[in-house]
């Protein structure tokens, strides 16, 4: 039997290119889990050496800064001494992790599930906010590194916010949707103004792995959450001074539940040791959608604990001895896989070594 796994701590990760409203998005989130009595907590990633959108962030709420450089390259490492620190010295109950505008979420998702492994943190969602003028201005242009790198922070999303959408006509509006959607046809997307949505929609993401999801891993319909075109009177403010009060979040579909099958990362915990040749059978199985995993776990056939990687089709087991409580889980990270899937095929290899037991 694996060490009972503790109350999880909630991560969402915040992304999009600079500028894009992400801090705005931050704010309001902070403030609303805040008055409905949770506690968050706010990693805050600056390229430069001086955390100015910290200032944004009420003095109350706390804050791990990761200074003058990227999380996913210079201060690789630093990702998860935060996260231990915040989780341990303030015990929040959801933490958002705002990435600098210029890094690619993959390696900042690889990073929080790697620390997944060791501390009670687990990623629900990538959010992503993207300056829908600067995106449609970029694809009929010049399509250069920044170009790229939006596409990498859209394709990551599990929620997508098309924001600035007040500075673009029904018609720009309509083919910087049609971008966004081709390169990810699974995100739930939403019109905003200044970073404004309904707050459910993020507490949804944080519920998704207590839903049923769609057969076969896929919504039930792509489009089901496509937001209707603005009906609203454009403003056309090109110098971005944004003073003019909009409460347009265009959550029309609010009120339903989604299991969206693009989330990046499922987390599963063992509720007792498994046969290792049949979980390596299992792995060698999964679709090619998920094509990372790994894992801290005990096996009903050895005594010894192991480390479990796998990337490239390859695995790799490595016997380890984890300091403190620390359960038997493993992560799968891919893209548009069915994580009901993975799960039923782990509860089968758990059922099949509790009946050996008995």
């Amino acid at each position: 039997m694996s060490p009972k796994s503790p109350k999880r701590v909630t991560v969402y990760l915040l992304s999009g290119f600079l500028g894009s409203g992400k801090t705005t998005l931050l704010t309001k989130a902070i403030d609303h889990f805040t008055e409905a009595g949770r506690k968050p907590a706010v990693i805050m990633n600056e390229i430069g050496e001086v955390n100015l959108d910290g200032q944004l962030v009420a003095s109350e709420v706390p804050m791990s800064e990761l200074l003058g450089g990227c999380i996913c390259c210079s201060n690789r490492g630093d990702l998860g001494l935060a996260l231990k620190e915040l989780v341990t010295d303030e015990q929040p109950d959801l933490i958002f992790i705002e990435s600098t505008g210029i890094a690619n979420p993959m390696e900042i998702i690889d990073e929080v599930t790697d620390a997944s492994l060791l501390l009670p943190v687990e990623l629900k969602a990538v959010i992503t906010v993207v300056d829908a003028p600067q995106l449609l201005e970029l694809s009929r242009t010049s399509r250069g590194k920044t170009y790229r790198l939006m596409q990498e922070q859209i394709r990551c999303a599990n929620l997508l916010l098309l924001n600035k959408t007040d500075l673009l006509q029904t018609e720009a509006l309509q083919e910087v949707d049609a971008l966004v959607r081709d390169w990810n046809a699974f995100a739930s997307v939403h019109y905003t103004v200044f970073s404004q949505i309904d707050m459910r929609l993020i507490e949804r993401l944080e519920e998704e792995d207590t839903l049923q999801p769609s057969a076969g891993g896929k919504h039930e319909d792509a489009h089901q959450e496509r937001d209707h075109v603005h009906d609203h009177e454009h403003h056309h403010d090109h110098d971005h001074n944004h003073n003019h009060d909009h409460n347009h979040d265009h959550a029309s579909h609010a009120e339903h539940h989604h299991s969206h099958s693009h989330v990046m990362a499922y987390t599963h915990f063992f509720e007792r040791a498994v046969d290792s040749q049949a979980f390596e059978e299992f792995v060698s199985k999964l679709p090619q959608e998920v094509y990372r995993a790994k894992g801290i776990l005990s096996f009903s056939d050895t005594s010894s604990r192991f480390l479990f990687q796998y990337a490239y089709r390859e695995m790799d087991f490595v016997k380890i001895t984890p300091q403190g409580v620390v359960p038997d889980v493993a992560v799968f990270i891919g893209e548009n896989f069915s994580k009901d899937a993975v799960r039923t095929e782990l509860l089968k290899l758990e059922a099949a070594a509790d009946s050996v037991v008995k």
